[in-house]
Formats: C-alpha cells, structure tokens, sequence
C-alpha cells in the first residue's frame, strides 16, 4: 500500500513540475476576475479495496491530483497582459516556471467531501493578487523605472473629488488580463504597470472586473467614480480599454486632484 502512496504522490509531484503539458485544455476553469481567485474541484474515486479508511485515502489523493492538474491547465491559460499569457512566460523563462510550481504547491484546500459511490472531492484555490503564494507575486514584472501618470494634453477644469474610474466596455468582448493598459484612440498610455507601486499591483491588482455598476466589485471606484465609455480594444487578446481623447484627457485632469490611478481604483465593466 505504501507503493501506492508513493506513486499517486509522484504523479502530483510531477503535474506541477511539468505545468499540464499533456492536460486537455478542454477541462480548463476560467479564473474568477470578480473576486480575483482560480478556483477548481478535483474529483477521485478509489480502488475497490476492503479496508474503507485507505480507499478514502487514494481516493482523497486522487481528487488532490485532479485538483493540482486543473489549477495548473488554468494558470498556464492566464492573460497576464493584452499580448502574453502566463504559458509563453514559462516557455521562455525558467525562474517563472519555477515560481508558478512554487504556486500551485501553495494552493489552499478550502472545501472537501466524500462524495457518493466510494469517491472524494476537493475544492483548492490560488489568489490573482495577494502578498504571499499569489500567481501576481510568481509573474508581475517589477519595471526597473517608475514612470509618472501622464499629463492631459490639454488645460481642462477639474472637478474634484472623484473616488475613481469605471470604464464600460459592455458589448466589446474585453478578455481580463493581470496588468491592462488604458489608452487614447491615438495609441497614447495613460495608465499601466510601470506607472503604479508594483509591490500595490501585487497586493490587489491594477483593477477590478465586472458586469455592472451594482456589482460588488465596482465599489472599487469608491462612491463617486467618474464613468466613461471604451471606444475599442487592443491587443490579441483584447485586454487593453481603449478611450476617446477627450476622455483620456478628463480622466488625467481629474486624477491630478484625486490620484484615483495611483491607488488603482480602476474598474472595468465587461
């Protein structure tokens, strides 16, 4: 029996070592952007054994094995900006690799179950954002240079106190990605990464995601945000709001008063 544990043991070993290169994208779960968590089930059954105690531990040791290959099918498929995943990251990079290992062996189990006919069900999460065992804290660059929030290109009034910004994206197909950009519809940056705390970004992420103004993950722009409306999307996977000028212009007058981007209370409505 001993054989046994050691076996099943070595198989998750080797799953989070090797990321789920022979897992089915197929049975990948979609990270939860409202609440910034990767959450899946893994399921097991056991060997049709006498002794009822060790079936439940082969088959609580297979839903963990389960559980481990679906969180790292899922991390791999992460969006970490409009143009990389966090799978192109572990190909070129060694140490990303091995800090998303890291990760998904931290993962935490909070929900499991013996489930009817002899099998087990364990539920594990990993955190988007967070400062310990985060998949932000395994594959966030950390830019070598701060750079200011920009300007407005032109003098505008300024009204003050705007807790944040909400922009609507409804009916553009925005995909949710770990570090967005919003940009002018003339291609120019007026909020990413290199312009934030990167140990903030870390923490809690650049913005939050959501699919109204009523849900829960809007009160991230406080109780007064200014609200405008993405014009289009960039990047291959549609990760960056694009805004009109005259917006991207309002939004950095009224920052210069509020800092509503430096704090990162940043929602986007999907």
């Amino acid at each position: 029996m001993q054989t046994v544990y050691v076996r099943l043991l070595t198989i998750i070993f080797a799953i989070i070592a090797f990321i789920g290169i022979t897992t089915d994208n197929a049975f990948a779960a979609e990270p939860d952007w409202s609440n910034n968590v990767i959450r899946v089930t893994g399921q097991g059954a056991a060997p049709n054994l006498s002794n009822a105690a060790q079936a439940r531990m082969l088959a609580r040791r297979a839903a963990v094995a389960d559980a481990y290959r679906q969180l790292a099918e899922s991390i791999k498929g992460v969006n970490v900006d409009a143009e990389t995943t966090v799978e192109n990251m572990m190909v070129t990079s060694d140490v990303i690799r091995t800090k998303v290992s890291a990760t998904i062996q931290g993962a935490q189990i909070i929900n499991e179950k013996e489930i009817p006919g002899g099998g087990y069900e364990v539920t594990m999460t990993v955190p988007l954002f967070g400062v310990q065992n985060s998949l932000a804290k395994a594959v966030m660059p950390v830019p070598q240079i701060k750079e200011p929030i920009p300007t407005p290109t032109v003098t505008i009034p300024s009204s003050g106190g705007y807790t944040g910004l909400i922009i609507d994206c409804r009916g553009l197909g925005l995909k949710p990605v770990m570090s967005p950009v919003i940009k002018n519809d003339i291609g120019q940056p007026i909020y990413g990464y290199k312009n934030l705390d990167p140990d903030k970004v870390i923490a809690q992420g650049m913005a939050s995601y959501c699919y109204s103004t009523s849900d829960t993950a809007a009160t991230r722009a406080g109780s007064n945000p200014l609200v405008v409306k993405a014009v289009s999307l960039e990047g291959v996977y549609r990760g960056n709001p694009v805004v009109s000028a005259a917006d991207a212009n309002k939004i950095l007058a009224e920052n210069n008063v509020s800092h509503f981007l430096e704090n990162t209370n940043v929602v986007f409505i999907r």
